[in-house]
């Protein structure tokens, strides 16, 4: 488990040419090339794990299985996003191709949220950037797509930030330079929204 400082803020597509430009005056460097993201959210069937991520409610949790579609090693990854009192930790584990597809089958039974589903996935491309004190990281072409529905899908033109420190540098010190209004950004959120409501 590890812990992480992160806020995810959202801009729009009109100010991503100033927002590079911000980037680059805060001494930002490429860390590799972007690449492709795909996950799939899981969810119990009264939907608790959105309704507590809107509440803000906590503990709470995000359910998904990751995977890069253009690497070629075509692993995946099981992820638990945990959001407590203390902090957020992600739990990451490997899993194999026949591990995804049963739990695709059959579901997951988490502690908090009992069984849960595959819901719906989120795709996207996301760029990396690191500096002394942070690493930051953009994704653009979100796009959601339910998982037993395919026609019902939608595409997102906001761009999401996401800005992580280490325990020992300030990360509001650093939000307080963001000169782009602060909107929180969740693509599980935005995705149920748009898809289901």
């Amino acid at each position: 488990m590890s812990f992480r400082i992160e806020q995810k803020l959202m801009i729009n597509k009109s100010q991503i040419f100033d927002f590079k430009k911000w980037i680059d005056s805060k001494g930002y460097k490429k860390l590799f090339n972007d690449r492709k993201v795909n996950s799939l959210y899981f969810e119990n069937i009264a939907n608790s794990i959105f309704l507590d991520s809107e509440e803000g409610i906590l503990p709470r949790k995000k359910l998904r299985v990751r995977n890069y579609p253009e690497d070629k090693t075509h692993e995946y990854f099981f992820e638990n996003k945990i959001s407590s009192p203390e902090g957020r930790f992600k739990e990451k584990k490997n899993i194999s191709k026949t591990q995804f597809e049963k739990i695709k089958k059959y579901g997951y039974y988490d502690s908090l949220y009992s069984s849960c589903y595959p819901r719906f996935y989120v795709t996207y491309s996301r760029e990396y950037y690191d500096c002394k004190t942070s690493r930051l990281t953009v994704d653009t072409n979100i796009s959601y797509k339910d998982f037993k529905n395919k026609k019902l899908n939608k595409k997102d033109s906001s761009i999401a930030v996401e800005i992580k420190t280490n325990p020992n540098h300030s990360l509001d010190d650093l939000l307080q330079q963001f000169p782009f209004q602060r909107i929180r950004f969740s693509k599980y959120c935005r995705g149920f929204l748009n898809l289901y409501c």
